[in-house]
């Protein structure tokens, strides 16, 4: 064989010796390739998974947040209607102890109209003169709702009436009041003073003739 035919062959196995070594290294930047692949995917996966337990924790903070700012404004209403209440209340009461101690100026003019008895011209002009400062007073406590209680046969109502003692009637029913020694007062609704009364009762019932006879018997 003569040299001019060994080369061709000379040649061809170098080549396949020079591809040899560049498949491989094709093949070795595939896994390469693929491996950093599976870690980036890995890693978006491990991101995905805390960025969901990062929003399932952010979620479950607004809610009780949601909940907290929920029940505060309720507390807010709650105060702002008992605070609204307790200035209400004390609006409409704020003349009690003041009302209180007019009654019994009240008291003494009334008295001194039973006492004042005669047909004397400076008796008359005394029941007159008393009788028009009541009238005065229940005009000015009728502008802030202060009202008499005069129950003269009425039920007894220990709500607003005090029973001094109880008399026995046929005429009135039992448990009705009967005479009011002093007049009660509310304010608003609300009583400042109770009315004391005399509650009638059942009259005795008188002994029975016969029945002393026959004991007598």
């Amino acid at each position: 064989m003569s040299n001019e035919q060994e080369a061709p062959e000379n040649q061809l196995d170098q080549d396949v010796q020079e591809e040899g070594p560049e498949t491989t290294g094709d093949i070795a930047e595939e896994n390469d390739t693929e491996a950093e692949a599976e870690q980036v995917a890995a890693k978006e996966e491990v991101s995905i998974e805390s960025l969901q337990k990062q929003l399932a924790a952010a979620e479950k903070k607004a809610e009780e947040n949601w909940d907290k700012a929920v029940r505060t404004q309720a507390e807010m209403e709650n105060l702002k209607r008992r605070t609204q209440k307790d200035l209400d209340s004390a609006h409409k009461f704020a003349l009690e102890k003041f009302a209180k101690e007019l009654l019994t100026v009240i008291d003494s003019l009334e008295l001194g109209i039973q006492a004042a008895t005669g047909d004397s011209p400076e008796v008359h002009k005394l029941r007159e003169g008393s009788e028009l400062t009541i009238k005065q007073f229940e005009s000015v406590f009728a502008k802030f709702n202060i009202e008499a209680v005069d129950p003269i046969g009425q039920p007894f109502n220990p709500e607003l009436h005090q029973a001094m003692t109880m008399q026995p009637s046929n005429e009135a029913e039992p448990n009705t009041v009967l005479n009011v020694f002093q007049k009660g007062y509310v304010l608003n609704g609300r009583l400042i003073r109770p009315a004391m009364v005399v509650v009638a009762k059942a009259a005795d019932k008188p002994a029975d003739d016969s029945v002393k006879i026959d004991e007598q018997a």
